[in-house]
């Protein structure tokens, strides 16, 4: 190859895997990891999980249905399939959600004897519920907290995203990467994606100086790279 040239790399696809062998426990998640394995012996059937973006909750989900067979209550058809045993819905705090149709959901999940998990990135305190009969359902839900993912963690999740990619990085690179990066699961697989991606466009080894580089022309990436 020329000097200077870059390669073109080919897009391999890197699905995010959800299932309990892949998720990484620290003290940021454990207490929600606990809860979520407890069931079905929860002391109440509607919980709410908030956390910021980025924290696991949609993994948490994924683990959950895997354990109790719940269904997206969002689906067509989901709230009146009396088949299964638990529900879920996420990011119900994102505005996109109908008010009257969250109460409505609830009724049918409690009357039905359903578990019913919902999502959220901001405790109920915060939401602006303007339905009282929601609200007050909502009270007496058990809330759930999944912390910003810690830098243990995060460390965790980068070696092993590029572990999947069957490369090994060493500690300074990984240091080097924690201290700059997004607090959020999201931003450490957007930013494992572009190491890999330009060390492979620019035919060089994946190093502080590579990962500085990316830092320095982060204004071409979305997500992964802090301030």
């Amino acid at each position: 190859m020329a000097p200077g040239a870059r390669q073109i790399p080919i897009p391999l696809n890197h699905r995010p895997q959800l299932g309990r062998d892949d998720f990484l426990v620290s003290p940021s998640n454990r207490a929600a990891l606990e809860v979520i394995e407890s069931w079905p012996d929860w002391q109440n059937r509607l919980v709410i999980l908030f956390g910021p973006p980025g924290a696991g909750k949609t993994h948490l989900v994924s683990i959950w249905a895997g354990l109790s067979g719940a269904i997206d209550a969002g689906a067509p058809g989901g709230t009146r399939n009396q088949a299964s045993r638990a529900l879920y819905l996420e990011n119900v705090d994102n505005g996109q959600v109908d008010a009257t149709e969250l109460f409505h959901m609830i009724n049918m999940a409690t009357e039905s004897g359903q578990h019913f998990l919902l999502t959220a990135r901001t405790p109920i305190t915060d939401w602006k519920i303007e339905l009282p009969d929601l609200a007050s359902r909502l009270r007496l839900a058990t809330p759930v907290h999944l912390e910003t993912p810690d830098d243990f963690l995060l460390r965790q999740v980068l070696v092993k995203l590029f572990a999947d990619r069957q490369l090994l990085v060493e500690k300074p690179v990984i240091d080097y990467l924690l201290k700059r990066m997004e607090r959020s699961l999201a931003a450490a697989r957007d930013l494992v994606e572009a190491v890999d991606h330009a060390a492979l466009a620019e035919n060089r080894r994946i190093s502080r100086r590579l990962a500085a580089s990316l830092f320095d022309r982060k204004s071409e990436f979305s997500t992964g790279f802090g301030d």
